[in-house]
């Protein structure tokens, strides 16, 4: 498909949603009020939009490979940043995603470059629940119990962020959520790994984790 295709495929786009709602470009311009901020995977497969059925303008949206939430990512802290000082999000969902490419590379450890040093961190996570790891049945369901250890993961390193943390401070209401999509089915999974306060960071994080290893015992 060429760059042409991709401009009709817009131009038909566009026409539709104007034919469903005339003014819906004109109230985009003026501002962008969406109560969510989704932190996803970049994999092509896991369109945050279309998953959870919201239009432009209704989600913000961070993206980087394994989803990852890292204290020394600017970029992805901007965005956290915006969206909870600016946006006034309600609700912060990190959306991992079965056989994710970067999990699995970081589970075998497959010599991929530069690429290594971005998910070292999910290497770690890897050795520190081997055991966990090494009792699936297959290849496959190791690399979907890491890719929900790393959502869970996730969403306490951000919750520990000195950003959601001052917004709890100031008492504002704000929700970080764990979800893995799955490519076979198209479903949105929730892991139980929701916190909405400081005193629920730790409890919390662990009740999800200690679900989710009494799930395959």
């Amino acid at each position: 498909m060429g760059l042409e295709e991709l401009f009709e495929n817009n131009r038909k786009w566009a026409d539709n949603v104007r034919a469903e709602d005339p003014h819906f470009f004109e109230s985009l311009v003026h501002q962008q009020a969406p109560r969510y901020l989704w932190i996803g995977c970049s994999d092509s497969r896991v369109p945050a939009n279309e998953i959870i059925g919201l239009k432009p303008g209704e989600v913000f949206v961070h993206r980087n490979v394994a989803n990852l939430v890292m204290h020394t990512d600017f970029n992805c802290l901007s965005v956290v940043q915006y969206a909870v000082e600016v946006l006034h999000v309600e609700d912060i969902l990190i959306t991992g995603h079965y056989g994710c490419g970067g999990v699995q590379a970081a589970l075998v450890q497959r010599d991929m470059g530069l690429i290594d040093n971005w998910l070292h961190s999910v290497s770690v996570l890897a050795k520190k629940h081997r055991a966990f790891l090494e009792a699936a049945p297959s290849v496959t369901d190791q690399l979907d119990r890491l890719c929900e250890l790393n959502v869970i993961e996730q969403v306490r390193i951000l919750c520990e962020n000195a950003l959601i943390r001052h917004a709890w401070l100031r008492g504002q209401r704000l929700s970080v959520h764990g979800c893995i999509y799955g490519l076979r089915d198209g479903r949105l999974h929730d892991l139980g790994a929701t916190i909405s306060s400081l005193d629920e960071i730790e409890p919390h994080s662990e009740r999800a984790l200690h679900a989710l290893i009494e799930r395959f015992e």
